[in-house]
């Protein structure tokens, strides 16, 4: 009988969860990637439709802080710090809050983004900036709250936010030419210390030119200050010496590398130099 009453509760169970019914979301979640110069900007939001319903002043107060859209409050991201009217709003995740009025909107970018609506209660200390904007007249209508990102330039892009006949947007500025400049710098001054190290380290995990990879890995021990050289480009450099049949050699660094690990405490180096040097000593 118990068996019987579990297989009926676990077919119920099945039925319930299949059964559920799907339905269109009355205001549809979206979410925009773009690029802006060589910064990443991702918005976001709910949008909902005016459905004949008037807008501003009306479904959407004026003078009251608004989510600025629906359902959970609008996000906006910036890979890089972006500057909007002098003032630079640092790298990260914001929440969008507005407040619209007739002649004048004021926007809100708020450090808490984990909110259903507008905060509980407001915290000035989380908002990261703040600015007023005129509201533009528009000649066609939305029907459906918009949110975008337009008029992009290598320098620039506007936040675009648009409902019924009314559009607010807000100006920001990408550091393009920084990281343009900063990329170059980097590439055109060789490789790294890094790059020499992964190099060899190609090299002598896939049984390739073991004389390319003593090569690479010296090259990346010669970037670093005498007195402090990583114990693990000294570790890689004794596992080629010794792939490579000079065990003196690799016993020499693995020694290098013992010290540098004992200084740093790094016990797993400790014993596989230890453990090395004892194998390479072997007659």
């Amino acid at each position: 009988m118990r068996k019987i009453i579990f297989m009926l509760a676990v077919l119920i169970a099945n039925f319930t969860i299949e059964a559920q019914v799907k339905t269109p979301a009355p205001s549809p979640k979206s979410t925009i990637n773009q690029t802006v110069g060589l910064t990443d900007v991702t918005v976001e939001y709910s949008r909902p439709s005016a459905k004949g319903r008037p807008v501003f002043g009306d479904l959407v107060p004026f003078g009251k802080l608004w989510r600025t859209g629906a359902n959970q409050n609008s996000m906006v991201t910036f890979s890089e710090d972006v500057v909007i009217k002098g003032a630079t709003l640092k790298k990260g995740k914001y929440a969008i809050f507005t407040t619209p009025k007739a002649d004048m909107w004021e926007i809100i970018f708020y450090t808490d983004t984990e909110n259903w609506g507008t905060p509980e209660k407001w915290d000035e200390n989380k908002v990261a900036y703040k600015t007023n904007v005129d509201p533009i007249t528009l000649g066609n209508n939305v029907e459906t709250f918009t949110i975008a990102i337009n008029n992009l330039t290598n320098d620039s892009a506007t936040l675009d936010i648009s409902w019924e006949k009314t559009m607010a947007s807000i100006k920001f500025e990408v550091p393009t030419q920084k990281a343009a400049l900063a990329s170059i710098n980097k590439v055109l001054a060789g490789p790294t210390a890094s790059d020499y190290f992964s190099s060899a380290q190609y090299f002598y995990q896939s049984e390739g030119d073991l004389n390319k990879a003593l090569e690479y890995v010296n090259k990346a021990i010669s970037m670093a200050k005498a007195d402090n050289v990583p114990f693990w480009h000294l570790r890689l450099k004794s596992l080629i010496q010794a792939k490579l049949g000079n065990k003196a050699g690799a016993i020499e660094t693995a020694r290098l590398s013992l010290a540098g690990a004992e200084k740093e405490n790094n016990g797993d180096y400790v014993k596989m130099n230890n453990d090395s040097i004892k194998e390479w000593s072997k007659k």
